[in-house]
C-alpha cells in the first residue's frame, strides 16, 4: 500500500503530479474540521496552505503522520511543537513567495503615495477630482524598512530604484551586510522619526506582535505612510486608525490583519488606506513554486531522506551534493553501532574525515543519531525527534572533523563510550562504482572489515579456531536462512575473531542465540541495515 498524502487545500496541478506516481493522493476540505480529522487517520503526510489548522488535536488524529507541509512561507496555522513532540516533520516553502510579497509591498507603497485606490473608486463613481487625489513622489524620500530578511532585502532593492534613501531596523543583521545593500542601520525609534515611508517585513513572533503601537505611532514623522504586507498584528490596527484620523499618518497600505479572514477593521473607514485581502503570495508564480517545493519535500520525507526545508530539524538547511551520499551511511553506522554495543551509549562522537569536511557536515551527526535509536524505541525515529530521544536518555552526541584520512577519500566513524566503560566504534565509507554508490563497513570495534552495509548483518565474536564458519553456515542453512556475504576478521591466529554475515532475512532471538552458543561466541548481535 502506497503512503497516503492528504491535500487539504488547493494545490497546483504540477505539484500533485510530483506526488501522484508514488503515493495515494487524497483530497479533503481542510476547513471542514470533522472531515479533516477523519481523513488524517490514514494520512502519512498532509499538505495545507493558510486556512487549515494543524494543531495538537489534528496531529493526535493522525497516528501514521510523518510530515506536515505548508505550501507557503508562514506557519501560523501549524502547531510545530505538537508535531515535533510526535516526531512529525514540518516543512514549508520559505522562498516560494518572497518575490511576490516584496512586489506587493512596493505596490501598496506606490498606491498609498499616489492615492491610486481612492482615485480609481471616485472616478468609477462618476467623479473627476484630480486635485483631491494629489500624491507625493518617492524620489528623495527616506524609506524605513523594518526587517531586512529575504523579503525586506528584495523590497529594499526594488524601492532603491526610485531614488530613495534607505534606512532599516533589524537587530539581527550586521552593519556591513546592510551597507552592501545601500542601507543604513538605525534603531527603531530613529527609523520612526526619520522615515517618510515605513514598510514592515518581520516574522510574527511574541517579540514582534504589536511592535508598532500607540507609543511608536506617537513619534513618527508627520505625514508618514506605513505599509504592512508581512504579518497581521505587527501593527496595532486601532492605533494606526487613530493616528490616521489625527493626521499624524498620511496613509497606509495593509495586506494582513490580526484576525483573518477580515471583513471589518477600523482602517477600512479611510480613503487614504489601501486594504487588500492578504494577497502577498497570491500570484500564479508564487502558488506554483510553493506547491512544487512542498510536494518535493513531502516526497523526500516519505522516502526517508533529509529535507532541507524542514523547520523542526536541528540541522536544517541546504546539504551539499557531496555530503548527501553520506547521509544513509551515517544512519546505518548508527544502527550498526547500537547492535554491536548491545545498548545505548553514554556518549557518542560522530567522526568525519576527508575532504568532505570542507562542506558543512553537521547533518551527518543528526543522521547517525537517527540510526542510533532506530532499534531502541518503539515509535518511529525521524530527523525531527532523534535529538530529543538522545537528550531524554542523557546521550551526548558530538561531531568531530579531520581533513586528512588514510585508506579512504572520506570516512565516517561512530564511536561511543558505554556505561560499563567500554568503547565501541563502527566505521564506513561510500565507494563510487559506476552508476551507483556502495555503502561499506570498513571497521567494526577495532576489526578491519570490508562488507556492504545492507540487509541484515550478524556480528559474532569468538576465539579463532577451525570449523567455525562451517558450523554457522550449517546452522543457518538448516533454518532456511541464506547467507549473502560473509567476512572473518582477526587480529592474530587463534586470537579474538569477528565474523560478519549478511543474511536475507531477520533471525529470531532464539536462532541468534543458538548460532552464538554453537561456536562459543563471546558476543552476538544483529543490525537491520535495510533501507526504510
Amino acid at each position: 500500500m502506497n503512503p497516503v498524502v492528504l491535500i487539504a487545500e488547493e494545490l497546483a496541478p504540477a505539484a500533485i503530479e510530483v506526488l501522484a506516481h508514488d503515493f495515494d493522493v487524497r483530497h479533503v476540505d481542510g476547513t471542514d474540521r470533522p472531515a479533516l480529522l477523519s481523513a488524517l487517520a490514514e494520512a502519512d503526510a498532509v499538505i495545507v496552505r493558510s486556512a487549515t489548522q494543524i494543531d495538537a488535536e489534528a496531529v493526535s488524529a493522525a497516528p501514521r503522520l510523518k510530515v506536515v507541509a505548508r505550501a507557503g512561507v508562514g506557519l501560523d496555522n501549524v502547531e510545530v511543537p505538537a508535531a515535533t513532540a510526535r516526531g512529525v516533520m514540518v516543512v514549508n516553502a520559505p522562498t516560494s513567495n518572497i518575490v511576490s510579497a516584496a512586489e506587493q509591498a512596493v505596490a501598496l507603497l506606490l498606491a498609498v503615495a499616489r492615492n491610486t485606490a481612492s482615485a480609481s473608486a471616485a472616478l468609477k463613481a462618476g467623479e473627476w477630482k484630480r486635485s483631491k487625489y494629489t500624491g507625493v513622489e518617492l524620489q528623495g524620500k527616506t524609506v524605513g524598512v523594518v526587517g531586512l530578511g529575504r523579503i525586506g532585502v528584495l523590497f529594499a532593492q526594488r524601492i532603491a530604484a526610485f531614488g530613495t534613501r534607505l534606512i532599516a531596523y533589524d537587530p539581527y543583521i550586521q552593519p556591513a551586510r546592510a551597507a552592501q545593500l545601500g542601507v543604513r542601520l538605525v534603531g527603531l525609534e530613529e527609523l520612526l522619526r526619520e522615515a517618510d515611508f515605513i514598510s514592515i517585513h518581520l516574522p510574527k513572533t511574541p517579540e514582534t506582535v504589536g511592535l508598532i503601537g500607540e507609543k511608536e505611532l506617537s513619534i513618527v514623522k508627520p505625514g508618514v505612510r506605513i505599509v504592512n504586507a508581512a504579518r497581521g498584528g505587527l501593527v496595532d490596527e486601532q492605533a494606526l486608525a487613530d493616528a490616521i484620523a489625527e493626521g499624524r499618518v498620511a496613509g497606509a497600505g495593509v495586506d494582513v490583519y490580526a484576525k483573518e479572514p477580515c471583513t471589518s477593521s477600523p482602517l477600512f473607514a479611510f480613503d487614504n488606506v489601501v486594504a487588500t485581502p492578504h494577497l502577498g503570495a497570491s500570484t500564479h508564480e508564487a502558488q506554483d513554486k510553493a506547491g512544487l517545493a512542498v510536494a518535493k519535500s513531502v516526497k523526500l520525507a516519505l522516502q526517508g531522506e533529509f529535507v532541507p526545508d524542514a523547520v523542526n530539524v536541528q540541522a536544517g538547511g541546504v546539504v551539499a551534493e557531496d555530503v548527501r551520499p553520506l547521509l544513509p551511511l551515517a544512519e546505518k553506522l548508527g544502527r550498526a553501532f547500537t547492535a554491536v554495543a548491545g545498548g545505548v551509549a553514554a556518549s557518542v562522537t560522530v567522526e568525519v574525515r576527508g575532504e568532505i569536511v570542507n562542506h558543512d557536515v553537521s547533518v551527518l551527526k543528526l543522521a547517525a543519531t537517527k540510526g542510533l535509536f532506530s532499534s531502541v524505541v518503539e515509535d518511529q525515529v525521524t530527523y525531527v525527534n532523534a535529538p530529543h530521544l538522545a537528550a531524554e536518555r542523557g546521550v551526548e552526541v558530538t561531531l568531530a572533523t579531520q581533513a586528512e584520512t588514510v585508506d579512504h577519500p572520506n570516512l565516517v566513524t561512530v564511536r561511543g563510550a558505554l556505561p560499563d566503560g567500554r568503547t565501541v566504534s563502527v566505521s564506513g565509507t561510500v565507494a563510487h562504482t559506476g552508476a551507483r554508490d556502495v555503502i561499506k563497513l570498513t571497521e567494526v570495534d577495532g576489526f578491519d572489515v570490508e562488507i556492504g552495509a545492507e540487509g541484515i548483518l550478524l556480528f559474532l565474536r569468538y576465539a579463532d579456531r577451525p570449523g567455525v564458519v562451517g558450523t554457522v553456515g550449517t546452522l543457518l542453512g538448516e533454518a532456511g536462512i541464506n547467507i549473502a556475504a560473509m567476512q572473518v576478521a582477526r587480529r592474530e591466529a587463534g586470537g579474538e575473531t569477528l565474523m560478519t554475515l549478511t543474511v536475507d532475512q531477520a533471525l529470531g532471538a532464539d536462532l541468534l542465540t543458538s548460532a552464538a552458543d554453537s561456536i562459543g561466541a563471546t558476543a552476538a548481535s544483529a543490525a537491520d541495515l535495510r533501507d526504510e
